[in-house]
């Protein structure tokens, strides 16, 4: 078997270079292109992970089973010509998360298939989280490590089950260099996916005792459970660091409030943190999280933001291009041009099915929760992209922009840095080009944090 990717990375540590990984967590074509070709010009591997409530054994709420989300990457990594050993996937709150109202025994079935489906679709990164209360939990009393750990452990024994089935068939074949064995990223003290709801939610960094006693109950949980080889490839503990964001905030990393957990690390030399929720933060907080040992660090939404910020520029491009040359209202004999209407479209969509931001968004009256559905950084709006009536305006959106070039000025107007790329000879003056560029932007500045500057 060859050494997993992510593990050469971290080795690298050893001999003093403060480096990482960031995980990209998106199942947006646009934004897993952006990456894969910001890693391809880096030289890099690229981390994909998918969210057990965006992918699961039943679909999740993109549609795709672990299996069709694998393909879905591969194919989009033949388009971009990045090396598809390069390409490692990851699967993210992996655990009872989409099934917490129900009881334990089903609850942790359903997780049980979930992890096995990842793990034989190809999926090497594994989060396994299961501190989540289920419907028999008592609800007054918080989950104690243990309960948390043993969990985790019924988890990887699904894992570890899997991946034997891929072994003994690499063994039959031939093929044993082409694999490599799972990792795992554990933890008690997981933030919620996609950001806290409450603005004034308080952050409550972990203690660097409360590290050491979660490592060391599933340390017991996986030995008992006869996972010591699993175990040992345990890379990295979710902990929470000081950084979070919400629906307007963004709480930054702040390296003097979390030296003593980070130094704590120093006891486990094989072991780093991962940072989730990393959104937003600035590239030197980023780049001291790396230094500090959270090596692995998490980021989501702020790709689908730096998308829906882009495509908001160029609806905005495209109304001043085509005002008065569309949709019927030129002169007769001109060619017509159907416009996009996205930003319309997208708040449509939103308001016709507010299951995915209507708990997100609360406002004093409907003008504040129309700008939160808009412009919040929790971008609940990542999970309309794929609709077809979004899609279809996306795609029109691109096409008119592609007919003729986008003046320079117009381009500068609302989208500086992107006419500065193109100035520089290092962006096409191709619309989607120019959204993908967005994303990158975001996506620099985790390079430079994890080491590739």
């Amino acid at each position: 078997m060859r050494e997993h990717q992510i593990i050469k990375i971290l080795k690298k540590r050893e001999s003093g270079k403060k480096c990482g990984i960031y995980s990209a967590c998106t199942a947006n074509r646009y934004v897993i292109e952006a990456v894969l070709e910001k890693a391809l010009e880096a030289g890099t591997a690229a981390l994909i992970e998918a969210t057990a409530n965006q992918v699961n054994q039943f679909g999740g709420y993109t549609g795709m089973k672990p299996v069709d989300f694998a393909g879905f990457v591969l194919v989009i990594v033949e388009k971009t010509g990045f090396p598809a050993e390069n390409l490692i996937l990851g699967g993210d709150h992996l655990g009872p998360l989409c099934w917490q109202n129900e009881p334990e025994k089903t609850a942790m079935e359903k997780a049980g298939d979930l992890i096995r489906e990842y793990v034989l679709a190809g999926y090497s990164k594994i989060h396994i989280d299961t501190s989540m209360k289920l419907a028999d939990d008592p609800s007054d009393i918080r989950l104690s490590d243990d309960i948390i750990a043993g969990r985790a452990a019924q988890l990887a024994k699904a894992a570890e089950s899997a991946f034997a089935e891929i072994q003994t068939a690499a063994e039959r074949t031939g093929t044993e260099d082409l694999i490599c064995a799972p990792v795992y990223v554990i933890g008690s003290e997981v933030p919620v996916p996609g950001g806290a709801q409450d603005n004034n939610e308080l952050i409550s960094l972990t203690k660097a005792e409360e590290f050491e006693h979660t490592y060391e109950s599933f340390k017991n949980e996986f030995h008992k459970n006869g996972l010591h080889e699993a175990f040992n490839r345990v890379i990295a503990v979710v902990v929470q660091p000081g950084v979070e964001f919400s629906d307007a905030s963004v709480s930054e990393y702040d390296r003097q409030k979390a030296e003593k957990l980070c130094k704590s690390l120093e006891a486990y030399p094989d072991l780093v943190f991962e940072g989730h929720s990393t959104d937003y933060q600035t590239r030197n907080c980023l780049r001291q999280m790396v230094e500090d040992g959270i090596a692995i660090l998490k980021v989501g939404p702020a790709l689908t933001f730096a998308l829906r910020q882009a495509l908001f520029a160029l609806n905005d491009i495209e109304t001043e291009l085509f005002r008065g040359k569309a949709d019927g209202q030129g002169k007769s004999g001109q060619n017509q041009t159907q416009l996009s209407y996205f930003r319309k479209t997208l708040d449509d969509v939103m308001l016709k099915n507010p299951v995915y931001w209507e708990k997100y968004y609360q406002g004093v009256d409907n003008n504040d929760i129309a700008i939160k559905r808009k412009y919040s950084f929790s971008d609940r709006c990542r999970y309309y992209l794929p609709v077809k009536e979004v899609d279809d305006s996306i795609n029109r959106l691109i096409t008119n922009l592609n007919i003729d070039p986008i003046p320079l000025s117009v381009l500068e107007q609302y989208l500086p840095i992107q006419y500065s790329h193109v100035r520089d000879g290092k962006l096409d003056l191709d619309a989607n080009a120019i959204l993908k560029d967005r994303v990158k932007d975001y996506i620099a500045d985790y390079l430079f944090a994890t080491g590739e500057r």
